[in-house]
């Protein structure tokens, strides 16, 4: 089987218990579309761009099967889940479509199609957290671990309630065994996923209570989460993060918007002011946090002056990046009622008035790192330089420096030379085969 992974984190962590659930059935991956038996796209429908590129690969796929007529198509995910038989009916030569809550269907789906028969399932389940299933790992040093499923915040712009039901919540001890298993194999980082990873309860345990056992488990990893909700970042969490030296020091904390009046309109639950203090306490309690965000411009009735707002909390809480988006209506949404009316001139230009001001900012923070010394975990080559290679600090910053007997999975001192917006550039000072010494931050 090959399979191809489009959209955020969950989604990625999605595609390796789909890998698990086939291997477990006799399937074995291929990474070339050309020698698949199976090809299967695992899809995003936060956003429109998302679908129409997915279509747009599922052409590809279709000339595939031309010269290869037995080849089963299949579209999993958010986007299977949000358009179901509309896609097979346009995309006529998709076999199967299954949802995210559909996956342990996969074996029995694929056998059927084979056979000639399509199939479609997209339930959404309330219960479902594939617990039993331990994913099959595509990378072996950083792992992505679901801790839950769906959301319950019902942005009014946001499909995921639609596409992957209510919340539900891992018990913690699950995700610690998973936690443990990636341990032992020698992976060096773990990240915590969920919609709104913070409003995790399993009945017991908060997110803060799963943060601090994760840690604990072993001083070697690195852990991180995403993403957060404003209104769940609790002193408590914040606390839990300073307390940890193996807890990163970066949250992903969108805002959207620094309008109230767009913000109630969202549906975000909380006002600027409220993020703004917010802001200041993680910075008070974690002074060296790195902060990123999402922004959505030309939300239905946004104004000027709506976009000013914006525009003067981007300049107030000075984040290290942001993820930035036009508004993009998406069917099933409160949002979606509400119209379009921004027109898209409109829209692409409060985009790259948000992108500009936040480049500008994303490179004087970069800039204060010049002539420090950063501890950096080895990912791999560069992109740009065979001769390079490139890792992350725990603040969630890359960083480029010259190959010098280093190897994946080290960790090492950047001494930081120069930055842009984007990167950091550096030379190597010293190794560290392992972080220092777990220790609690008042100790």
């Amino acid at each position: 089987m090959y399979i191809e992974t489009y959209g955020c984190q969950m989604n990625m962590a999605d595609t390796e218990i789909v890998l698990s659930i086939m291997h477990d059935a006799g399937f074995v991956r291929t990474d070339f579309l050309s020698s698949a038996d199976v090809a299967l796209i695992n899809t995003c429908a936060v956003r429109e761009n998302a679908e129409q590129r997915i279509v747009g690969r599922l052409g590809d796929f279709n000339h595939y099967r031309k010269s290869n007529p037995n080849v089963v198509i299949g579209v999993l995910g958010c986007m299977a889940e949000r358009v179901r038989r509309n896609l097979m009916v346009s995309e006529d030569f998709v076999d199967l479509i299954v949802g995210p809550d559909e996956y342990r269907k996969l074996p029995a789906l694929v056998e059927a199609a084979m056979e000639g028969e399509k199939g479609i399932a997209v339930k959404l389940s309330r219960v479902e957290k594939y617990d039993d299933i331990i994913p099959l790992r595509t990378d072996d040093l950083s792992a992505w671990i679901s801790i839950m499923r769906g959301c319950d915040k019902f942005c009014t712009f946001c499909v995921v309630p639609f596409t992957r039901g209510r919340e539900r919540s891992r018990s913690q001890a699950n995700v610690l065994k998973e936690v443990e298993e990636v341990a032992q194999r020698g992976f060096k980082e773990v990240t915590l996923l969920g919609q709104n990873v913070n409003s995790y309860w399993d009945g017991t345990y908060d997110f803060p209570d799963l943060l601090a056992a994760t840690a604990n488990v072993d001083q070697s990893l690195r852990i991180r989460f995403m993403t957060s909700h404003p209104q769940n970042m609790s002193d408590k969490l914040i606390g839990t993060i300073a307390s940890r030296t193996n807890i990163c020091n970066y949250i992903h904390l969108p805002v959207q918007s620094g309008s109230d009046r767009i913000l109630k309109l969202m549906n975000r639950t909380y006002t600027a002011d409220h993020y703004l203090n917010l802001v200041r306490r993680i910075k008070e309690a974690i002074p060296e946090i790195s902060l990123s965000t999402d922004i959505i411009t030309g939300f239905p009735t946004e104004t000027e002056e709506d976009h000013k707002q914006t525009l003067d909390l981007l300049q107030a809480v000075e984040y290290d990046g942001a993820y930035t988006f036009k508004y993009s209506p998406r069917e099933n949404t409160k949002a979606w009622s509400m119209g379009d009316d921004v027109p898209e001139e409109v829209k692409n230009r409060r985009l790259s008035e948000v992108i500009d001001i936040q480049r500008n900012i994303s490179l004087q923070r970069n800039r204060t790192m010049v002539g420090q010394t950063v501890e950096v975990l080895v990912e791999g080559p560069s992109k740009k330089s065979a001769a390079d290679f490139c890792g992350r600090t725990d603040t969630n910053k890359m960083v480029v420096f010259p190959k010098n007997g280093d190897a994946v999975g080290d960790y090492i001192g950047i001494h930081i030379e120069r930055a842009n917006s984007a990167t950091l550039f550096g030379t190597q000072e010293h190794i560290f085969h392992q972080p220092p010494a777990f220790i609690t931050r008042e100790s």
